[in-house]
């Protein structure tokens, strides 16, 4: 199908309202506009080179788990959280308890894209393990009566206080297990020709157009686009996430999600899409390089000048690049030191720059390791 001939779906008449029914999409796509396949050219040149530095930084899996973070911060500040990633790195008994609950909800986030990463070594992107992530995402949080784990079998809607007066209503529970059925198939479909991110771009769109899920959708949709990246062999390591992208003009992603729509517009939302790989990618090599930068230099001007701590001031660093907000009883257990050889080591990093007390309390004190969390909060 020639994307200028792409029909979107079509009303249907439900009880006193009328529901979208988008379209099939299992099913072959091509283009004329020059412009996508440049920009498809420029995304594929950014992801190989993310991939290829990936590579080469010694240890990358230790900055993982920093950018899995900030994309749960920012995915849930998307739906309405107010954590930041100092509070989410913090202990939930350290926490003022009017935050712990955004907390919980950014570290079901954190849970479950860990957890469906590792299932996509044994299995690949499936309608279960769509449904095990959401499980995940949802469990014990405000979302936890809104049927964690399972399709909706009920109406819902997005905008508007009630259904009559919705923005946009997605499909009926009825439709869901054909249009499922037929995402699941054109995620895997090698018979259609297409790049991969034409097919992942097409698949978010339909995914969010579908809603299958009484809550969540958005954080499980923009999943979705890492999970398949890292599946499907773009990406060795899951190093890129839209969240931030999408959030930096949040209107924008949603009109060109509407108009894809409203008007068959999928030529502009394959390039709003592709424009979106080529900017994350950018900065995720950016941040990289910042922090592998970053390492060699607090190790060769600062740790090794430490003399007889410099052996477990290396220890502690490669610590702080996984957990950069610490407590000294925490770095005590990542080196297997005494509380007061501890304590010692901790001062001796707050001299050199390294943490910062952020509590000013004499007891139960807080440190951040600020000039790596800095470059996670500036892109």
């Amino acid at each position: 199908m020639d994307i200028k001939d792409f029909k979107s779906g079509h009303y249907k008449k439900g009880y006193e309202y009328e529901y979208f029914m988008p379209e099939k999409i299992n099913h072959g796509f091509y283009w004329t506009d020059e412009s996508i396949n440049k920009l498809l050219e420029e995304a594929s040149l950014k992801l190989g080179e993310l991939n290829a530095f990936s590579r080469f930084v010694p240890d990358v899996d230790m900055f993982i788990m920093m950018h899995v973070i900030k994309e749960a911060v920012v995915s849930s500040k998307i739906e309405g959280t107010r954590t930041n990633i100092e509070d989410v790195l913090i202990e939930e008994k350290n926490l003022d308890p009017e935050k712990r609950d955004d907390w919980k909800e950014v570290q079901n986030y954190v849970t479950a894209l860990n957890t469906a990463i590792d299932e996509l070594k044994t299995f690949p992107i499936s309608n279960r393990l769509i449904k095990k992530t959401h499980g995940i995402l949802l469990s014990s949080v405000r979302g936890k009566h809104k049927s964690p784990g399972e399709f909706r079998k009920s109406q819902n809607w997005i905008g508007g206080a009630s259904i009559r007066d919705a923005a946009f209503i997605p499909p009926a529970a009825i439709e869901l297990p054909e249009l499922l059925s037929d995402l699941e198939f054109f995620l895997h479909n090698l018979e259609i020709k297409i790049p991969h991110l034409v097919r992942i771009a097409i698949a978010h769109y339909q995914f969010e157009t579908i809603h299958p899920f009484l809550d969540g959708n958005g954080r499980i949709g923009r999943l979705l686009i890492t999970l398949y990246l890292v599946s499907s062999g773009i990406l060795d390591k899951p190093l890129l996430y839209l969240s931030a992208f999408f959030e930096k003009n949040k209107t924008l992603y949603y009109d060109n999600l509407t108009f894809t729509r409203t008007k068959n517009d999928l030529d502009q939302w394959l390039k709003y899409f592709l424009t979106g790989i080529i900017e994350t990618a950018e900065n995720s090599v950016s941040t990289l390089k910042k922090i592998t930068d970053l390492k060699a230099r607090i190790e060769n001007e600062k740790i090794l000048t430490m003399g007889k701590r410099a052996k477990k001031g290396i220890e502690l660093i490669h610590q702080l690049f996984r957990k950069p907000v610490v407590t000294v009883k925490q770095v005590q257990k990542m080196t297997k030191l005494s509380p007061k050889a501890a304590n010692n080591l901790v001062q001796k990093f707050m001299e050199q720059k390294i943490l910062v007390e952020t509590t000013g309390y004499q007891r139960n004190r807080i440190f951040i390791f600020e000039e790596y969390l800095r470059m996670f909060k500036d892109v």
